[in-house]
């Protein structure tokens, strides 16, 4: 995550030696392919941002992906850690499989047209996002810190973040979905143009942060000859492929508290009137709330005009919000 603070664009091969956090293959890679790079450069900045907005309504809203480095919650393989390492991995696959769609890699291009015969008035076409290239190069960079054998951090971290990368991928491969161009005279749509495209970064996050909800809490224990991460309190089972797991309870994030990485729930905009995460009740751990008002100037008494163009009047109203105490 820490190349999402890079401003710098990536065009020399000396350039990988400036860029944080990046272990010997990582930089490998980069020295080999430098327009790969700025692709993932690039997805560590989506990241940070659909992170931070898939967790708006919560008390851990990826504040902590702002830091230059990850803080103690991130460190100690906690449900956000999970979330974080599997949004990051489909993420750096999610870019790369677009970028080849959109001509931004040279090493890659579409993905190959399905097999299958489509339906009557359908036909293959287009150009598909080459999810097979962006799960290839994008695992290879996203596994290679794990995969290292001098580097520092425990067994089970590395099988755990291993673990929920490739949850990440999996998300994104769910994510491949049928999407159409109509044809025909007047717009009726006697054709349709297919192709195999993936959906939206942000909708993938939402489908991570219902598994981070339910995600797995395990241990590192003898499995037959090796260690293997199991269910916790769960009768030994494996550990489901589709399941996101974390190793360590995660702080309440309602204090203040930098040994843990929480950066509390003061002054956090609340809604008064939810029942759900973002609630004041809940949002601000019971401490209470104070209300502020704050103008907002809207768009009203809009009118259609034959044709084709709608003209709307300014307006402006008063609202009360609420921020955590």
């Amino acid at each position: 995550m820490a190349l999402s603070q890079t401003t710098q664009h990536i065009n020399k091969t000396q350039h990988c030696k400036t860029l944080p956090g990046l272990v010997s293959s990582q930089a490998q890679l980069c020295r080999s392919n430098l327009e790969l790079m700025q692709t993932i450069i690039q997805a560590a900045r989506e990241v940070k941002k659909v992170c931070q907005k898939t967790f708006a309504d919560m008390r851990w809203n990826c504040s902590s992906v702002d830091a230059s480095k990850f803080l103690p919650d991130l460190e100690r393989g906690t449900r956000e850690s999970a979330f974080l390492h599997a949004l990051s991995a489909a993420a750096i696959s999610h870019t790369i499989a677009r970028a080849c769609t959109s001509g931004d890699l040279r090493l890659c291009s579409c993905g190959p047209i399905p097999g299958e015969i489509p339906e009557p008035g359908y036909r293959w076409g287009g150009c598909a996002d080459n999810l097979h290239y962006g799960l290839l190069m994008g695992s290879k960079f996203s596994d290679a810190p794990m995969k290292m054998k001098k580097k520092s951090g425990s067994n089970a971290n590395k099988l755990m973040h291993l673990h929920n990368s490739e949850v990440g991928r999996q998300a994104l491969r769910d994510a491949l979905v049928m999407k159409c161009k109509c044809h025909g005279v007047s717009g009726s749509c006697s054709i349709r143009t297919c192709w195999r495209g993936l959906q939206d970064l942000k909708d993938i996050a939402m489908d991570l942060k219902t598994k981070y909800l339910s995600a797995t809490k395990v241990v590192h224990r003898p499995m037959g000859t090796r260690k293997q991460l199991v269910p916790k309190d769960i009768d030994i089972r494996p550990v489901r492929e589709n399941e996101l797991v974390y190793l360590q309870s995660s702080p309440d994030y309602c204090s203040k508290n930098d040994k843990l990485g929480s950066f509390g729930t003061q002054d956090r905009q609340c809604n008064k009137t939810s029942s759900g995460s973002d609630s004041c009740d809940l949002m601000c751990c019971g401490r209470g709330y104070n209300p502020y008002s704050e103008r907002v100037v809207e768009r009203c008494h809009c009118k259609y005009h034959w044709c084709c163009y709608v003209t709307c009047k300014k307006c402006e109203r008063t609202v009360e919000k609420y921020v955590c105490k």
